[in-house]
């Protein structure tokens, strides 16, 4: 079966192996369709953190089971079904309390091990989902939106509430379309036109407001000076995520999505007069998954996959994904070619 590997930074090869063999406990899949996100543009580039090579990427991903034993959901060969990439280890303290998605051993498809950048995979029974009434690309995406529907509970989002979202990328998005149908209102903020035109255009935000000098100014007339009850921050930048708590009201919660890898530094007495609350929100749970799944008919699947290419030539545009100005939202690969 073929393959496509990233041999070092900046280095991807199509190869040929022989396919999985399933063990006990274990589904063969068929990898129909892999999204390409953040985690696979910063690995090729070389700067994702704790990462080896070579790794075969890949981490959301549409797939039919090929082969399968028994198992709790009754899922069947032939079934359409969803990964759960994240491996839990089921007896550290996270798992033991139900936060599979910080598993102290947590292994991530694509990351930790290779992911889905192949013709067929094995994974545990346990990490799949019956997605039978979804198509390839909407499998695709549902979890880079599952990130978002955490974050989204983590923030326990009520209807009525202002809240604002930094970084109009294919996370940012997700969260503003899924805080929407919790019932939020939603300011959406990042220094790219052409995302912000997208978010007020597709996703139906609304108040866009361009990242700068006089964001906070802007936050304030649309609150009428009370600003937002949730802030989160899915750019990752550094600048960006010392600057959300300045839009967030007396008594919010800033929740990071986006993950910088260097030091934060915040003005104590100006998060502490806000009596500010802190979360971080870190990949997301069945629970999760779940949820987007049941609510995937209310967003725009079409135009949120921006690129798509079989994976014959996926290595030939994917250097084109790093540049902002070929409009990128969501890439995919086919690898189930017709």
């Amino acid at each position: 079966m073929k393959y496509i590997v990233c041999e070092k930074p900046g280095e991807f090869i199509l190869k040929e192996k022989e396919a999985p063999v399933r063990k006990e406990n274990e589904a063969l899949l068929q990898i129909n369709k892999v999204g390409i996100c953040g985690t696979d543009l910063h690995a090729y580039g070389g700067n994702q953190a704790f990462f080896s090579y070579p790794r075969i990427l890949g981490h959301e991903l549409a797939s039919t089971v090929l082969e399968i034993g028994e198992n709790p959901r009754g899922i069947k060969a032939g079934d359409n079904v969803v990964i759960m990439p994240y491996v839990s280890c089921g007896t550290c303290i996270a798992c033991r309390n139900g936060k599979t998605n910080c598993c102290t051993n947590i292994k991530v498809l694509g990351v930790h091990t290779d992911g889905g950048m192949q013709e067929q995979i094995t994974v545990p029974t346990s990490i799949l989902l019956p997605a039978n009434n979804l198509s390839d690309d909407q499998m695709a995406i549902v979890e880079p939106l599952a990130i978002g529907a955490h974050a989204i509970r983590r923030a326990a989002i009520v209807p009525g509430e202002t809240v604002a979202v930094v970084g109009c990328g294919p996370i940012g998005i997700g969260i503003m379309k899924l805080a929407q149908i919790a019932g939020a209102k939603v300011i959406a903020i990042d220094m790219n036109e052409q995302r912000l035109a997208y978010a007020k255009e597709k996703i139906g935000v609304d108040y866009i407001v361009k990242a700068g000098e006089n964001t906070v100014e802007e936050i304030t007339k649309i609150t009428n000076g009370d600003l937002c009850t949730a802030v989160f921050d899915a750019s990752g930048h550094k600048g960006a995520l010392e600057t959300c708590p300045n839009y967030m009201s007396h008594g919010g919660r800033f929740v990071l999505v986006g993950l910088s890898k260097g030091e934060l530094t915040y003005s104590h007495p100006a998060i502490h007069a806000k009596e500010m609350t802190l979360m971080c929100s870190r990949n997301a749970t069945t629970e999760d998954f779940e949820h987007v799944i049941s609510i995937l008919d209310q967003f725009p699947t079409e135009s949120y996959i921006s690129h798509n290419v079989p994976y014959t030539e996926m290595i030939a545009n994917f250097d084109s994904w790093l540049n902002p100005a070929t409009g990128v939202i969501k890439a995919t690969v086919d690898f189930k070619l017709k």
